[in-house]
């Protein structure tokens, strides 16, 4: 059986419109997405009501809490007072234009979603089995990733948050980090998802998907959203200097075709 997990799509309908026409491509069984519909993006409501007219189980991200309840922090973790300002227009120009019956569905989205698959136990969150907003990074120090490992009582963990793809084993549990449909910030502006298979044993791979950035980012610019998120999403990047102490490392893949990155992990 294939699965498919994506992630952080951000309001960019062109990203998402193309990664569902990928996956449908791949013959998956089932389609989650890890959270963050909204943000940063010009098109929350054309986004979220796609995914409620697919029928996708959705993890509550960070972004949709922020909106969904009319927060004034979306718990992000800006590295700087520019990106936290931008942040926050971001945020209030979403939660203006999206409509009480999307809010109401935001606010109704999975803390998170488990699974058990060819006997094997799978853990869906946004960030990380214990905060929604908790950064799995790739670099994360190997004690630190088993004792999450061992509280979170499964074989498969698939996150997203970073906006930073990986497939990384852990003593015997698969930690996979999704990437971002909408908004990479790994050099990449391609989407990017997880596609799993669970047969014969559990194997995960990063899907990279081409898709109109130059559409999205004219529509970020022409919504009234900061200019600066349009720069950004053209560049891949979640900032433009990389500041001391910054935990973002770029992919190591820069490709601009359809590709399969070559970090697939399999579980035995």
């Amino acid at each position: 059986m294939r699965i498919a997990g994506f992630s952080d799509v951000h309001s960019n309908l062109h990203a998402l419109r193309a990664v569902l026409t990928d996956i449908d491509a791949q013959s998956c069984g089932v389609i989650y997405c890890l959270g963050d519909l909204v943000g940063y993006g010009a098109f929350p409501n054309e986004v979220i009501e796609l995914v409620r007219e697919r029928q996708i189980p959705t993890i509550m991200g960070n972004y949709d809490h922020g909106v969904g309840f009319d927060r004034d922090d979306c718990g992000c973790a800006y590295t700087n007072d520019e990106m936290r300002r931008l942040g926050n227009l971001s945020l209030r120009w979403t939660r203006e234009h999206v409509s009480v019956e999307n809010k109401a569905f935001l606010r109704g989205l999975l803390p998170n979603i488990r699974l058990e698959l060819a006997g094997r136990k799978l853990l869906l969150v946004h960030g990380s089995p214990r905060r929604v907003n908790e950064y799995l990074y790739e670099d994360r120090p190997e004690a630190s990733m088993q004792r999450i490992a061992g509280a979170a009582q499964a074989d498969v963990i698939l996150s997203g948050h970073t906006h930073l793809p990986y497939v990384r084993k852990v003593g015997e549990v698969l930690f996979v980090n999704v990437g971002s449909a909408g908004k990479p910030k790994d050099g990449d502006p391609r989407a990017a998802y997880a596609l799993l298979e669970t047969e014969p044993d559990v194997r995960a791979t990063i899907r990279r998907v081409s898709y109109n950035v130059v559409a999205a980012a004219a529509a970020v610019r022409a919504s009234g959203l900061p200019e600066h998120l349009a720069d950004l999403l053209e560049a891949a990047k979640g900032q433009w200097r990389h500041e001391p102490g910054e935990r973002w490392t770029r992919s190591r893949l820069h490709q601009r075709t359809d590709a399969v990155l070559p970090c697939a992990q399999r579980l035995t």
